[in-house]
């Protein structure tokens, strides 16, 4: 008991210093975001780039700080690093003073985060945490670290406690996931065009804006972190198409600029839905189901927006039109086959 203790103990500490280096490179990644941001408005225009998104993508990271702030054990449902516990009761231990130890401890990272992520926008329950990250309606790099206050309560931490499991050690486990985090930071831009041969083997600028978009075609997909390796495996990569105008965000924008307001959306429209379900199936839909589940069918689901645009325009692609994302009935002037604006 007292040695589980310990171990929950060391878990704890072992999450703080994590915590405080992300924080450190969070700073850094507001300066380096401004940066963009001045280039960005020198090049195309000041009105070019929304510095309200960003201001409010700094207050939503001043929310995580407080949030981070709180004890483990009064958070309802927090990622608990039980990976502790599972370390302790590890099949094997990898060494990780070995090239391969440290080989094997990536390419596990990526396979556990892809599922993570994957879940992330598949699963409602945690979709409402992530869908925070693809709340601006820009894509620079102000969308790296626009993240989730609430990952403690959906749990995430989850997907890589197998990982200890394995017999990864939680140091190493929460090394290689901040690791993997870090790399991401710089995918997060239009400025850099397609890179050739990386392309489909490595997560680039350009596979990351195909997984931003609300183009029905790029919807779920492209989930890894620092390699593509899973999504052409699980089949879930996409290209990013020459001349196809992406419209960045949630497929139904995100129109505020307050932080906690953006946090907590999906969150409160899950509890709406949860309070009028009428029976246990409904309601596990409503918070298990994919984002967007509707007990009728008519819900607004990928692959539901991917049918509507087919029957509207003969392509399972495009941006829903607002009217399609409200629930209104077609205006009388659309009809099948007609091409829509991009949004």
């Amino acid at each position: 008991m007292w040695s589980s203790l310990s171990s929950l103990s060391d878990a704890l500490a072992r999450l703080d210093t994590i915590q405080i280096m992300m924080a450190m490179l969070g700073v850094s990644a507001v300066l380096v975001t401004a940066a963009e941001g001045v280039l960005i408005a020198r090049r195309r225009g000041a009105g070019a780039y929304d510095w309200r998104a960003f201001w409010t993508t700094v207050r939503i990271n001043g929310w995580r700080v407080v949030v981070e702030a709180i004890p483990m054990g009064a958070v309802l449902g927090a990622a608990l690093p039980f990976g502790a516990w599972m370390y302790a009761h590890r099949l094997w231990t990898v060494p990780m003073d070995t090239a391969w130890g440290w080989v094997a401890m990536f390419f596990t990272t990526e396979f556990f985060y892809y599922w993570l992520h994957r879940a992330g926008h598949r699963i409602r329950w945690y979709w409402a945490s992530h869908q925070v990250h693809h709340s601006g309606n820009e894509y620079n790099l102000a969308a790296a670290f626009r993240q989730s206050i609430t990952g403690k309560v959906s749990g995430g931490f989850v997907f890589f406690a197998p990982q200890c499991l394995l017999g990864f050690s939680p140091d190493a486990v929460l090394m290689s996931y901040g690791l993997n985090l870090v790399y991401q930071f710089w995918i997060h831009t239009d400025l850099v065009p397609k890179l050739g041969w990386m392309e489909g083997v490595f997560n680039t600028p350009s596979a990351h804006r195909v997984h931003h978009a609300a183009n029905v075609e790029y919807l779920d997909c492209n989930y890894g972190g620092t390699i593509m390796l899973f999504d052409r495996l699980f089949g879930t990569y996409v290209e990013e198409k020459d001349g196809v105008p992406i419209r960045y965000g949630l497929v139904k924008p995100q129109r505020s600029y307050t932080a906690l307001r953006i946090c907590l959306a999906e969150w409160a429209a899950m509890a709406r839905d949860a309070l009028k379900a009428r029976r246990p199936a409904h309601l596990l839909g409503y918070l298990f189901g994919p984002p967007g589940w509707a007990p009728d069918g008519r819900g607004l689901t990928t692959d539901d927006l991917r049918t509507r645009m087919k029957a509207l325009t003969g392509e399972a692609a495009g941006v829903p039109p607002e009217w399609m994302l409200d629930g209104r009935e077609a205006p009388t002037e659309v009809s099948r086959g007609s091409p829509l604006p991009v949004q």
